[in-house]
C-alpha cells in the first residue's frame, strides 16, 4: 500500500513538472515570436522610406457568401493599396485560400485592388495560400521575392513576419486594424496556439501543399488570372 501511495506521488509530480514546464514553454516561445515579429512592424510612413521591397504581401481572410471581403479581409486590402499608392512595392502579391470550388479569396482580394485603381498586372494571386506558413513559403520559392511588406492585422503579423523571416525573406509588416472585430479574443488566444506551431514549424520548414514553377513577382501579374 505504501509503495503504491510513493508510486501515485511521483507519478503525480512528474505529471505537474510536465504541465508547468509546458506552460511556461509556451509563454516562451509565444514571447519569443512576438518579439522578433514586434521589432518589424511599422507604420505606413515608415515602410515608404524602404527601398528594394519586391511586393506588399496580403494575406488573406474571410469571404462573406456573396465572393466579397469580410471587415477584416477589406480592412486589409485598404491597407495594402494606401500601401501601393505611397510606392513601398511596384506589386501586390494576394496570398489565400481558392483550394475548393466555390470559395475563392484571391480573386476577391485582386477585384477590390483594381477597384481601387490598382493596374491589374501589377497584382499578383497565390491561390494555394492555405495557410501563414505556406504563403510565406510560396512568396518566396514561388513568387522569387526577397523583401516583403506583409499586411495583417497585427496580432497576425507577429506570427507572419517570424515565418518569414526563418524562411529566408527580408520581411516587414503594416498592420491593417480597423475597428474592434467580434470575438477579437478568441483569435488571440488561438493564435498564441499558432504562434507555437509555427516556431516549431519554421524549423522543420515542411514543403507546402503545392509548389510548382516560378512565378516572379517581377513580371506580369495576369499570368495568375485564372485560366
Amino acid at each position: 500500500m505504501k509503495l503504491l501511495l510513493r508510486i501515485t506521488k511521483i507519478f503525480t509530480c512528474i505529471v505537474l513538472a510536465c504541465t508547468v514546464l509546458g506552460i511556461v514553454s509556451v509563454f516562451a516561445i509565444n514571447a519569443r515570436v512576438t518579439h522578433v515579429g514586434g521589432e518589424r512592424i511599422l507604420t505606413a510612413e515608415q515602410a515608404a522610406e524602404l527601398t528594394g521591397v519586391d511586393c506588399i504581401l496580403v494575406l488573406g481572410c474571410g469571404v462573406k457568401a456573396d465572393g466579397t471581403p469580410s471587415l477584416m479581409l477589406a480592412d486589409r486590402l485598404e491597407r495594402s493599396v494606401e500601401l501601393y499608392e505611397l510606392n513601398v512595392a511596384p506589386k501586390l502579391l494576394m496570398s489565400g485560400d481558392h483550394g475548393r470550388e466555390g470559395y475563392d479569396e484571391v480573386n476577391a482580394m485582386k477585384q477590390y485592388a483594381m477597384a481601387a485603381g490598382v493596374p491589374s498586372s501589377d497584382v499578383f494571386m497565390d491561390h494555394a495560400g492555405f495557410s501563414t506558413y505556406e504563403s510565406m513559403y510560396r512568396a518566396k520559392e514561388i513568387f522569387q521575392a526577397q523583401k516583403v511588406v506583409i499586411v495583417s492585422q497585427e496580432y497576425h503579423l507577429y506570427r507572419a513576419i517570424y515565418i518569414a523571416q526563418a524562411l529566408g525573406l527580408d520581411a516587414y509588416g503594416v498592420a491593417a486594424d480597423g475597428e474592434d472585430y467580434a470575438r477579437q479574443w478568441q483569435r488571440d488566444a488561438r493564435e498564441v496556439l499558432a504562434r507555437v506551431k509555427d516556431f516549431f514549424t519554421s524549423i522543420w520548414k515542411p514543403e507546402p501543399t503545392y509548389l510548382g514553377e516560378a512565378i516572379p513577382v517581377s513580371g506580369d501579374g495576369d499570368v495568375t488570372n485564372d485560366g
